[in-house]
């Protein structure tokens, strides 16, 4: 048996063809599943028949939320798949909407430096399904209407391409979640080839790139990506990716206290960004007692920030979410694991 939210609407109409159904059928099944988050295919407005070919063909995935940290910004869940391992998903709340962090992979193989996230290894990626029913969870038990997506959970999504393309198609379609492309972005700490492939791809949604070094350098020690795909090339396909699709792409750059800081850092930034159509959005560092990295201090990142306003390069610092229940990736499964 197959789990049904692997499936784009393609794929499943193509199915129905393939059983001598109409592909319309689909126009009907699709929301059912997604809008009416039905769990049994009796529940759908179709003949006995094909609803009990459905059963016997896909089931309807499960997730089990085994532990739940609330505030009033955000709420991180934490999930048991179906062979045990762990997902976390976050629920940031926003005045201005909802959006839902998802998780693309148990673990990463990134190894960046200072996350959290790479500190767990990956034991493997994540199935389509898996990221639809985090969607699917929080917006059932949240009662909240869900307005974006951010695919920056634990894992590296451009190393899952596949089926986050399709998760990013089930979202998006209108008779599946209808979340527009404008309000879904993916987060890569700087795959080249696959940035590439995206921007050809037929759901080009926001680009952000985990940056947090201005120099190859820094960038080796803190990220080990960049010793295969460098600040050169990666930046060539970040300027490909937005001339090409005509988006800004966020530049993320957590601040390291000692490290990545310094104001000579910031005018480096700005000169490897120039005229690209990028902006850079600044993160407090969200420390832990297992950390060897501090947050940067208040007048530390408004000099940074000065450094590039003054060079003409847009910046925002992003509102701290979640630091009272475990918010950075990675934080509620290890200490989970831990206990």
């Amino acid at each position: 048996m197959r789990d049904i939210y692997n499936l784009t609407y393609e794929k499943f109409s193509d199915y129905l063809f393939s059983i001598g159904e109409k592909r319309s059928k689909a126009d009907i099944l699709f929301p059912a599943f997604y809008r009416d988050n039905i769990t049994d295919f009796k529940e759908a407005s179709v003949k006995d028949s094909l609803s009990l070919l459905l059963k016997k063909e896909f089931y309807f995935g499960e997730i089990t939320c085994i532990d739940k940290k609330c505030s009033d910004s955000a709420d991180k869940y934490l999930f048991k798949l179906k062979d045990g391992n762990l997902a976390e998903t976050v629920l940031m709340k926003h005045e201005y909407g909802n959006n839902i962090c998802v998780s693309t992979q148990v673990g990463c193989n990134m190894g960046c430096a200072f996350c959290r996230s790479g500190r767990l290894k990956k034991v493997r990626n994540l199935e389509t399904a898996e990221m639809v029913e985090q969607l699917l969870y929080v917006t059932k038990e949240s009662g909240r209407k869900i307005d974006g997506i951010a695919i920056m959970g634990i894992g590296e999504p451009l190393d899952n391409y596949e089926s986050v393309a399709d998760f990013i198609d089930i979202a998006m379609y209108q008779k599946g979640f209808d979340i527009g492309l404008k309000h879904i972005t993916l987060s890569t700490c700087g795959i080249v080839p696959k940035i590439y492939e995206l921007s050809e791809s037929r759901n080009p949604v926001n680009l952000a790139v985990s940056l947090h070094a201005p120099n190859d350098e820094l960038r080796d020690r803190l990220m080990p990506i960049n010793r295969k795909y460098p600040l050169s090339p990666l930046f060539e396909a970040i300027r490909h990716y937005s001339s090409s699709r005509n988006r800004r792409i966020t530049l993320e750059y957590v601040m390291l206290k000692g490290i990545n800081d310094s104001k000579e850092h910031a005018k480096q930034l700005a000169d490897l960004i120039g005229d690209s159509k990028c902006y850079v959005n600044i993160i407090r560092y969200n420390s832990s007692e297992e950390d060897s990295f501090e947050c940067s201090d208040f007048d530390t990142i408004m000099a940074f920030y000065d450094v590039l306003k003054k060079n003409k390069i847009g910046v925002t610092m992003r509102r701290e979410l979640g630091a009272s229940i475990n918010g950075a990736c990675g934080q509620l499964r290890a200490d989970y694991m831990n206990k």
